[in-house]
Formats: C-alpha cells, structure tokens, sequence
C-alpha cells in the first residue's frame, strides 16, 4: 500500500430547508436531504471541458484557483491518508477497514480537477450488481459474500485519472520480412516399414532494411492516478463514456470520497509515453509492411502535449483475508465488477474429498 495516498471529503453543503448536511444522489443533478427529503439543485457549470497545455502548466507558479483543499487523515495500518467526515468521529479505511479519527485530519492540497463523471447508479444497485458476481465465485470463504457488502466497508469514491492528448513523430528502423517457399528432400517410413522419400516445402523469409517516419496523434490516453488499487482491474472497469465528463463541481463528491492522486501528472505522463509506445510499434509493423517484420529502433518525439485531470466514480469493497487484504470494485456507471478473490482452502478440500468419496462408491458399484 502507498504511504502518501491522499483521499478526502470536500466542502459540505446545507440543506435550504433544514440546514443539515445534503449528499448527491447518483444519476441526478441533485443534492438531497436525508432528514427532510427536500431536493436542491445543482447548477454545474456550462463552460466546455478544455485540455490544459501540459508544458505550460509545468512551468508556471501553481495559484490557488489551481488548486482544491481537501482534509486528510493518515491510517495508521496501511499508510493511506483517506477522508472523514468531520461530523463524524471516526471511520474505517476504505482500502483496509482500519479505524481513522476525524482529530487526526489535516488539510491537503491537489491540482483541482477540470471534469468529473457523477456516480450515475446508487450503491444498492451497486451491491446488487456485486452480489450477483460474489455468488458466482467458486470456493469462496463464507464470510465473504457477508463482509463484502457492509454498509460501512461498501463505499462511494472518485478515483483520479489523468488523460494526455500528444502528437508523435517516430523516426525507425527496421527490416521487411517476405517469404519464399523451397523444395526440400527428406525420407520417411510408412506403415508397411518401407522407406519412403518425399518432398515437401519449406517456408524462408527474405530481409530488407528499411527505415521511415510516422507521423501519429493520441487522444485522451487514460491513466489512473491512484496505487492503492491494483492497477488491472482498475483497468478492466472500462470503457468509461468520457463523452459524458460534466465540468468539476464540489457538490457532486459531496457524501462521497474523494482521493487524490498519489501518480502525479509528471509521472502520468511517463506511463501515458509507455502506453503510445506499444501503440506506435504496432503502428510501425504496419508501415513496414511485408510478411514479417522486425522493429529495431524507435524515437518518438512528443509535442502539443495536453491533459485533462478528472475524476471517475467506483464503489469499493476490502476484505481481509489470512492476513491479506482483497478489493472489489464496481463502476459506478455501468455496474462492471471487478475484483481480487480470496479461496478458501476448507472447501476446496471438502470437494476433493467429496469427489474421491464418489469415485470409491462408483468404483464398489462397478466391481459388484
């Protein structure tokens, strides 16, 4: 687990009617009420959704409209800095269920992001959807299907995202393979012990140097900023419909989690370059054409970088388990389910059992 994950609970904000505390309601533009059920609107602003010049902002001082205040606390098990509601006095770590005390919050500062996707399902259409895959799962431990979905181990996060728009020129080199077919002699002996000679072809591969230019531009390369989840079923959470990105407003996190991102936009840009590059190879054998291909050097040069930093939104679950902890992780606009399975090594070992029980009985049935 990361040591300087940050997550946190933004800005509260009271209700017209009652003034207690208000919280989004997934696929709405509402914050609601839970004591009066009184609706208040949210108004998110219009302006587009525009890529930031990735050099500029590097190069810049970072100003305070730059920037979101958030109030963290550390977790004393696992290292990660996560929020809490002030109200409350205390309550569990979303990425291992350890206890967190809202006196330990200290204010943190994150790059604000520009675009978010609001949860669009509520969390019992999330559990729903998690249960159906938990009942799935073979030889899992019986405790798991109950602990799993625990209101207060079963929660709502924005997880950060970096996207990077570049354009590349890659200059290669490389070798054009093209096969040629040749006859070749070999004996072999058939059924009746007879040595037979035969022909057969054989298939060569013809190399010509060759050397060019792509010319290539990505758009929206998507990387998630957090290390506290394991990065493939992160990935496996997609496609997320981006086209829906709304301009970032504090109310919709509000009675949600929000973590910041512990991949920086230096950093996500490195791993962006890592993902362009297996694309740009595939894109290079293309050009080089032929039967075969061999990529010897390629040198990409970036330019016009550009990046968005938003926010998307999971339902996550741990379980821990001998001593380790699982994370289940459900996207919370489409109900996709990801997540690491723990085995449970008594029923796995009561079905072997049980297998070789019925193998001896039909064996006795057969002999009778």
């Amino acid at each position: 687990m990361a040591q300087d994950q940050d997550i946190a609970n933004t800005a509260t904000f009271a209700c017209k009617s009652c003034g207690a505390s208000l919280k989004y309601k997934p696929g709405t533009a509402h914050l609601v009420c839970e004591y009066c059920g009184a609706m208040n609107d949210i108004n998110p602003p219009s302006t587009p959704i525009e890529e930031q010049d990735y050099e500029t902002f590097l190069s810049k001082a970072v100003t305070e409209t730059d920037q979101l205040t958030i109030a963290a606390v550390k977790c004393q098990n696992c290292g990660a800095t996560s929020s809490i509601d002030p109200k409350i006095a205390s309550s569990l770590c979303p990425y291992c269920t350890s206890p967190l005390i809202s006196a330990n919050a200290v204010d943190e500062k994150m790059i604000r992001p520009k675009s978010l996707l609001p949860f669009l399902i509520d969390a019992e259409k999330a559990k729903s959807e998690f249960q159906k895959w938990i009942d799935k799962l073979w030889f899992a431990p019986s405790a798991l299907k109950k602990a799993v979905i625990q209101a207060d181990r079963f929660k709502g996060v924005y997880i950060p995202f970096w996207t990077y728009d570049s354009q590349t020129l890659s200059q290669y080199v490389g070798e054009q393979g093209v096969y040629y077919y040749t006859e070749e002699q070999y004996t072999e002996t058939d059924s009746k012990g007879n040595t037979v000679n035969r022909t057969r072809q054989v298939r060569n591969t013809r190399w010509y140097p060759v050397t060019g230019q792509l010319d290539f531009f990505f758009d929206d390369i998507l990387i998630c900023a957090s290390k506290s989840l394991p990065v493939n079923y992160v990935n496996k959470l997609a496609p997320w419909d981006l086209k829906n990105l709304i301009s970032f407003d504090e109310k919709f996190l509000s009675g949600f989690i929000c973590e910041k991102y512990q991949i920086g936009l230096k950093e996500g840009f490195d791993l962006a370059k890592a993902e362009m590059t297996k694309a740009l190879e595939s894109k290079v054998r293309q050009q080089i054409g032929g039967d075969d291909q061999r990529v010897i050097s390629v040198n990409t040069s970036y330019s016009s970088v550009t990046f968005k930093h938003l926010l998307l939104p999971v339902y996550l679950s741990a379980y821990s388990f001998k001593g380790k902890i699982f994370h289940f992780l459900v996207n919370a606009r489409t109900g996709e389910v990801q997540g690491e399975r723990p085995w449970s090594s008594a029923k796995i070992a009561l079905t072997v059992i049980g297998g070789l029980l019925l193998l001896f009985i039909l064996y006795l049935l057969f002999k009778k």
